[in-house]
């Protein structure tokens, strides 16, 4: 996850001639992989391509909404066509790191809510709004000023919260609805589901190989599969979908401005931010090089550029992806520093962008198949969040945040339901709810007694 302190791996600012050497010396140790497109790196393009799930968050989004297929398939040929442009633009211009660039779940929890309360136009421009302020904080370098809310014990609470989140959702999906609705916990749902769950978890942890990359699109295979086998799945409406054609233009709406639903998207990019500044971190570690600070300023804008725009034809945001990062670790990729096979991923995921027919297939699969597929992602965010907090000290006051921030997030909205108008936006969202708690008590219990005690002993020694 993010760094804590990403300029702390830099050069220093005064040695302007090694800090360019580097970066020199960085680029053309990658410089001749990057003009061999082999049969090995198109291979291996794929794998990124497939490993990424690109596909996964809006397919799941659309579906958790109920968004008709027009809208469903037009949000994954939006996000397909952006993470393809801001993949190829950071790999060889901006970040020059082999990243894969796709939607944040971090907004997942949020675009549905937004979807099923009918605020999709809302949702985008909060994007757009959010993505502008923080290319500004990007080229401006404020960003370099804000590192205290990238501290790991806020990501991890928040990226906790963001699995917790996503959990509700990805249940309901899982278990055909909720109590009462037609269809739930059918047999046949159950069947579709499990299966599809059992098989990303077996083939993700005890698979080898690319049967290991590929678990999650074989468990889709096969889900589907069993879909079509029980009369759950439908894909005739595809033929009705074009082989060429381009997103809309703002397809939920006009710009749509509202405070309640903007706040937490911004929260939310907060999030994001921090996904990608671990992932920078990772993938510079993994290749042996040090993160530049014009990496993480340019990085970042490119992310947020990229957001600005997915928003407009009816995406959302755009970070790095750390899975795709873990394959550098098994592949020549991490030790040659090349950054052809994420190059030619991106040109995949831009040419399938243009294929609406293929996020017309994407949107109907069925969502025991979704559901299925997104519990052990989920729950991946969920130990993620522990994994990060195991980076904080522990004491008491660091528990103390984590414990009251957790369970405020947790409880909170399930106590104050009743609430009405933006207060219940707020109270409302777990993720707004438990940020905002734990940065609050974070500067209460930890940062604000910290200063008081050096200040206390500044004024001894002064004394002495």
């Amino acid at each position: 996850m993010a760094n804590e302190k990403p300029s702390t791996q830099t050069q220093p600012h005064g040695d302007a001639a090694t800090r360019k050497k580097t970066e020199t010396s960085v680029a053309e140790a990658g410089s001749s992989a990057e003009k061999k497109v082999t049969p090995k790196n198109a291979l291996l393009g794929l794998q990124h391509v497939l490993v990424s799930n690109v596909w996964l968050d809006p397919v799941f989004v659309a579906g958790a909404i109920g968004l008709p297929l027009a809208l469903s398939s037009n949000m994954v040929n939006a996000i397909f066509i952006v993470s393809g442009l801001v993949t190829l633009i950071q790999a060889t211009k901006l970040v020059r790191l082999p990243i894969v660039q796709g939607p944040s779940a971090a907004f997942d929890a949020l675009m549905i809510a937004a979807g099923t309360a009918g605020s999709l136009a809302a949702a985008g421009t909060s994007i757009f709004i959010g993505s502008l302020i923080f290319l500004v904080l990007c080229l401006t370098r404020v960003i370099e000023k804000l590192r205290f809310l990238f501290a790991p014990i806020v990501s991890g609470v928040i990226i906790f919260l963001v699995g917790v989140s996503l959990s509700g959702f990805t249940l309901s999906e899982f278990l055909g609805g909720a109590p009462g609705d037609n269809g739930f916990a059918d047999p046949k749902t159950l069947a579709v589901s499990i299966i599809t769950c059992v098989l990303v978890v077996v083939l993700s942890q005890f698979g080898k190989g690319m049967v290991k990359a590929l678990s999650y699109l074989i468990a889709l295979v096969v889900g589907t599969a069993l879909s079509l086998a029980f009369g759950m799945a439908d894909f005739s409406a595809v033929a009705s979908k074009p082989w060429l054609g381009l997103p809309k233009f703002m397809p939920y709406g006009g710009f749509d401005f509202n405070a309640a639903i903007f706040v937490p998207f911004f929260i939310a990019y907060l999030v994001a931010i921090m996904e990608a500044l671990g992932v920078y971190q990772a993938a510079t570690e993994i290749q042996g090089t040090k993160l530049q600070d014009r990496q993480v300023r340019y990085g970042l804008a490119g992310e947020a550029a990229g957001s600005a725009i997915s928003s407009l034809i009816g995406g959302f945001t755009t970070t790095a992806y750390p899975q795709n990062v873990a394959l550098l670790k098994v592949t020549d990729e991490g030790k040659t520093r090349t950054r052809v096979p994420v190059i030619i991923a991106g040109v995949v995921f831009v040419v399938l962008g243009f294929i609406p027919k293929a996020g017309a297939v994407l949107s109907l699969i069925p969502s025991p198949v979704i559901g299925g597929i997104f519990l052990p992602a989920a729950a991946s965010l969920i130990s993620t969040g522990f994994n990060t907090l195991r980076k904080v000290e522990s004491d008491d006051r660091t528990q103390v945040v984590i414990g009251l921030s957790l369970l405020l997030g947790i409880a909170l909205p399930n106590a104050l339901s009743g609430l009405e108008g933006g207060a219940h936006v707020f109270f409302s969202n777990s993720i707004l709810v438990g940020a905002f708690s734990v940065v609050i008590l974070k500067a209460l219990i930890i940062d604000l007694p910290n200063f008081i005690a050096r200040h206390a002993d500044e004024r001894t020694k002064q004394a002495e």
